[in-house]
């Protein structure tokens, strides 16, 4: 059974991830949405013509247990290699009471399941006295964390999350203070110090960088962080934390962090048909805008209100052609291209298969980035899982400790 990884064994495992991803980069980088044909398709012939000649829905049911996929060479090695190298248990568990369940109201069954996953993992050797909730929203976890004797600090941007957060502190008694503060604001630094345990539980990007960054330098002795949304930042390129990562050849564009992100597991059947319906009729509409246009390359589009996907498909192009300032399409045989749609989208769902067998690599490197940078300033540092892959697949959690 594998183990969480420790302060030892840091390095090993952040230096073999990055040879991995590195030597295959060709195969994870370029994004199947984007191009008719990748680059990589003309040395791995058999495996193109393999994964583009299977359905969606074999696509969709391959995706959730991609390891065991058996498809034609090189993918059943290098899966063999990702799963080797992202292997990591679930770090050891408390005993902790049980809470009233009226910490429980106002919370979703899901949120409140990882709440109460990752607060169950929390092991300091010293107890926390003073919590403090990062990018807190209503509080709900710092709450749940909170026990007699302790405080609690919530600090949150949204002035409507923070009052409703602060009502349900009140009603339950807690001693807790709800601050609104721009954490990426200079003056946050102010709100942390040495007495304070600060958590996130899915805290976004930049959001938690910041944290590890204003923690270790204001001497907070503990901190447990579960990162999301690593795309999330300001700058166009990944900016290493630790000395191993600058040191790394591997560069990182913000579309490249978006890659660990992409898993539907946890996307009920309604939610997918929509995302499928909006793929389908997004990778149309570029067959389309290739041919209007006499160029061809992806065009990027934004994010689109749902309602967009309600209109007849002739009129969502020909709407999507005048927002990007395309060629009005004119009579064109829609259901044909619509059905291209589809079927490009089976296509790219495969295609995507070769470059999921890397998300969970890339994640990897990114938190062992994270876990170094704290190992260098100082910290004992644990990484492991703290809930099932199916209740959030941002199921890896940071603790930090000095001696």
């Amino acid at each position: 059974m594998s183990e969480p990884l420790t302060s030892g064994d840091l390095l090993a495992r952040f230096q073999a991830l990055d040879g991995y991803l590195l030597q295959h980069q060709a195969l994870w980088r370029p994004r199947p949405f984007h191009h008719l044909q990748l680059p990589w398709e003309a040395e791995l012939p058999d495996l193109a013509a393999w994964l583009r000649s299977r359905s969606l829905e074999q696509a969709e049911a391959s995706d959730n247990d991609l390891f065991a996929l058996t498809a034609p060479t090189p993918f059943t090695a290098l899966a063999s290699q990702a799963q080797a190298l992202s292997q990591l248990g679930e770090l050891p568990r408390l005993n902790t009471p049980e809470r009233s369940h009226a910490l429980g109201v106002d919370v979703p069954g899901r949120k409140l399941a990882q709440i109460q996953a990752f607060t169950s993992h929390l092991r300091f050797h010293r107890c926390p006295a003073h919590w403090l909730d990062w990018c807190s929203g209503k509080g709900h976890l710092g709450r749940w964390l909170t026990r007699d004797g302790q405080r609690l600090t919530c600090l949150e941007y949204d002035p409507a999350l923070i009052e409703s957060g602060s009502a349900l502190s009140k009603r339950l008694g807690l001693d807790a203070v709800h601050i609104q503060q721009d954490v990426l604001a200079d003056d946050c630094s102010a709100r942390l110090n040495h007495e304070h345990t600060p958590v996130a539980l899915h805290a976004c990007g930049d959001l938690h960088v910041r944290l590890l960054q204003l923690a270790s330098r204001n001497g907070c002795t503990q901190l447990a962080v579960a990162p999301c949304c690593y795309n999330r930042i300001a700058a166009l390129q990944y900016q290493p934390l630790s000395l191993a990562a600058q040191a790394s050849a591997l560069q990182l564009s913000r579309e490249d962090l978006g890659l660990p992100l992409s898993e539907t597991v946890t996307a009920g059947a309604r939610v997918r048909r929509q995302r499928n319906q909006s793929m389908a009729w997004r990778l149309a509409f570029d067959l389309l805008q290739r041919e209007l246009r006499g160029i061809d390359e992806y065009l990027p589009t934004p994010s689109l209100p749902s309602d967009w996907f309600h209109k007849p498909f002739a009129r969502f192009c020909h709407d999507l052609a005048a927002l990007r300032g395309v060629t009005a399409p004119g009579e064109q045989d829609w259901t044909a291209l619509e059905a291209r749609g589809w079927r490009r989208l089976a296509e790219v769902r495969n295609l995507e298969l070769l470059r999921n067998l890397f998300r969970r690599p890339l994640e990897l490197w990114l938190l062992l980035d994270r876990a170094l940078y704290l190992h260098e300033q100082g910290y004992n540092v644990s990484l492991g899982t703290f809930c099932d892959y199916s209740l959030s697949p941002r199921n890896l959690l940071l603790l930090a400790e000095r001696a």
